[in-house]
């Protein structure tokens, strides 16, 4: 095979090299094989010819444009497009690379997708979900709104600068910024609503605990957010999700949210962490405590016994047998420890409430609900169960309220628990009402009468006839008062009897009956019973209705004293009220003696009351009602009182007494205004006045006798 000038070959090829000119590469005498070839100053080595024979001296290299290409005079042939050589390593060059193909002019470099998500989201990085914004607009921003310092935007700024994945507004919260003004602006500047989240009611508004589930504990706290509830905008319409998080334009959370939730529609609050923190420990405490007491159930109710509690067997109908129930159980000892504990704190009622996922015991003392004990919510049955058992129910119909009554002995006391239920969503909710013969026998002088109002009050129940009236709301002591009223009278020679809608407390040497409304015995139908039985004093339960109420005037006319209650806000409006009923307004005058309102306002408490200054509103308003402005009575709180600052009540009252003169006025039937202003202009002291009395003396708060008299001005 003859030789081939390489050179000819390009140029007959129309590819020109890099020589003189002619056609004639300039070529210089290269040194002998064993020499070490010439360097070129300021450039690289000169390659040797790779194409001359073995042996034979290779001469310097002057290439043509296509050998320019990286790997020009490689040893292997040029490959495919796509394919890779035989034989190369992993991370050697591909047939891009490869000489066979003509050199491109370099384009700028495209992001894959992947990389372009990578500048959006990085789930590597804790500092993803950032604001949209950069750290110094929000820094910028608080700063103008007084949240921050200058000092703190500045050292925020550099720490963010810095570090990666550092959020700016946890920075500022570490430095001493406040937590809740810095989330406010970043509410406000990302366009979002700001909340709080409220703690204090918990699972049972203040977030929702099935969402908060279905989310996991974990999940929220990793990523600080918080399921707040289900707002609907109209009926039938899927509700919407609101979600309270701290980083309000991190969508992809918000997905990971509504995929979890299974729900299409999230509306984003801006929230602190703190309440988001405070909100999922709470979840775990309760958890915990639940499971606590679920196991240490047996250790709680090792000190109390089935014997503790007992129930007196009733005769008749009402017995309760509790032999069938004579094998001890968790159950039976707890419901006894929930009546011990309610008689032993004083309370006048017990509620079990049955949630979702917990029980709650709350007993009312002194007029006020306290949250007492959490049972384990799968014992809501059969407590339920045990309590119908001791008041004589119907354990298996669970769809309609019952009442009934338990008679039981607490420490050697007996007492009555009028007990009633009521159907709810998860079960039935009980409430107990303590009827203790105790605290019933309480003697009118330890009620809180102004000695002025008790002499009045006890000339007008020694009448020989008319209709003595106490009046005020539900729980306000009015058949406390009509009790102690009853004691005062000489049972010895007087016949006095009741009729009342329950019998709470037995009386002895009184003779009391039960209404029955189902069967006929009205309240009206027992009086005129009574009528006929010779009595001197009667006393009515309620005056409800008008045929009542002639009844009692009646009875008043014809030489009988009766007692009864009217459910008004005040002493003059109960003439009204009788008008409005029906009866004549001549004949009320002419047969209603005194109409005492009252309501019963805390005491302040002995151990922890002190006098301290009111502020300028409070001196002020002090004045008004012609107090002395320089120091007022408060309560502290202490253990004794529960941190409260009050224990025990004492009654305020408002006392009209009936003269000729307001009879000829009620007899012109007047209006409720005009009437009560008369009243006043006649002396009587009306309950807030009362209640300020009090205030002056130490006994009670001004807030309390507000809040009892708001009705009545």
């Amino acid at each position: 095979m003859g030789k081939f000038d390489i050179d000819d070959i390009l140029n007959d090829l129309g590819v020109s090299g890099e020589g003189d000119g002619n056609g004639k590469r300039n070529r210089k005498q290269l040194p002998r094989p064993d020499q070490p070839g010439p360097i070129d100053e300021g450039g690289p080595a000169r390659k040797l010819d790779p194409f001359a024979p073995p042996g034979s001296p290779r001469g310097p290299v002057n290439r043509h444009t296509i050998d320019k290409a990286e790997q020009a005079f490689s040893p292997l042939p040029a490959m495919p497009s796509g394919q890779r050589g035989f034989g190369l390593r992993d991370d050697a060059p591909t047939s891009a690379d490869d000489p066979a193909v003509p050199i491109k002019p370099p384009e700028a470099p495209r992001a894959t997708v992947g990389e372009a998500l990578s500048n959006i989201y990085d789930p590597a990085s804790e500092g993803h979900g950032e604001l949209a914004h950069a750290p110094a607009e929000l820094a910028a921003f608080l700063v103008n709104q007084g949240s921050i310092t200058p000092a703190q935007a500045t050292a925020a700024q550099q720490v963010v600068a810095t570090s990666s994945g550092q959020n700016i507004a946890d920075l500022l919260v570490e430095q001493g910024a406040d937590e809740i003004k810095v989330y406010q602006g970043v509410a406000e500047l990302a366009d979002v609503p700001f909340e709080r989240v409220d703690i204090d009611r918990g699972l049972d508004g203040g977030f929702d605990g099935t969402m908060l589930q279905r989310l996991t504990s974990d999940f929220c706290r990793n990523h600080l957010i918080l399921p707040l509830r289900v707002v609907k905008s109209a009926p039938g319409v899927p509700g919407r999700v609101v979600v309270g998080a701290t980083r309000p334009d991190d969508v992809f959370l918000l997905d990971e949210v509504r995929r979890r939730l299974g729900t299409a529609s999230v509306k984003l609050v801006v929230v602190p962490p703190s309440d988001v923190k405070m909100a999922i420990e709470l979840v775990g405490q309760q958890a915990v405590a639940e499971q606590q007491q679920q196991e240490n159930l047996s250790e709680i109710l090792s000190d109390v016994d089935e014997a503790d509690v007992q129930v007196e067997k009733i005769r008749e109908s009402q017995e309760v047998d509790l032999e069938a129930q004579a094998a001890e159980s968790p159950v039976i000892r707890y419901v006894n420890y929930i009546i011990q504990t309610a008689v032993k704190e004083g309370a006048s009622d017990i509620h079990i409430e049955p949630a979702e996922k917990k029980l709650k015991v709350r007993f009312r003392i002194d007029g006020v609900l306290f949250e007492m004990m959490h049972p384990p919510a799968g014992m809501s049955a059969a407590i339920t169960s045990r309590l119908k058992i001791m008041g004589n129910l119907d354990i298996s119909e669970r769809r309609l309220p019952q009442d009934g009554r338990i008679r039981c002995v607490v420490g050697g006391r007996k007492l009555d628990l009028r007990m009633s239920t009521l159907p709810n969503t998860y079960g039935e909710k009980t409430v107990m009402r303590i009827l203790d013969t105790k605290s019933i026998n309480v003697e009118l002088e330890n009620l809180g009468f102004d000695p002025d109002t008790l002499s009045v009050w006890q000339k007008a129940i020694d009448e020989p006839h008319g209709i003595v009236l106490v009046t005020g709301p539900t729980g306000s002591g009015k058949t406390t008062t009509l009790y102690a009223s009853l004691r005062q009278l000489d049972k010895n020679s007087m016949n006095i009897s009741t009729v009342e809608d329950p019998v709470e407390y037995h009386l002895d040497g009184v003779t009391q009956t039960q209404m029955h409304d189902k069967i006929g015995m009205t309240f009206a139908k027992a009086l005129k019973a009574l009528l006929r039985q010779d009595p001197d004093v009667i006393m009515l339960g309620e005056i409800r209705d008008k045929e009542t109420a002639e009844t009692a005037v009646q009875a008043a006319l014809t030489g009988h004293l009766v007692l009864s209650t009217l459910h008004t806000n005040d002493a003059p409006s109960s003439i009204t009220r009788l008008v409005n009923i029906g009866l004549e307004p001549f004949l009320v005058g002419a047969a209603v003696r005194a109409v005492l309102a009252q309501r019963l306002v805390r005491r302040l408490c002995a151990n922890c009351k002190v006098q301290e200054k009111p502020s300028e509103e409070f001196a002020e308003y002090l004045t008004m009602v012609g107090l002395s402005a320089d120091t007022v009575w408060a309560g502290k709180g202490c253990n004794k009182c529960r941190n409260r600052g009050y224990t025990g009540r004492v009654g305020i009252y408002e006392l009209l007494t009936v003269d000729d003169q307001l009879r000829d006025m009620i007899a012109r039937n007047p209006n409720v205004a005009e009437f009560r202003r008369i009243c006043i202009e006649r002396g009587m002291v009306t309950l807030r006045a009362d209640g300020m009395h009090k205030v002056a003396q130490g006994l009670t708060s001004v807030e309390e006798v507000i809040r009892a008299t708001e009705a009545n001005g």
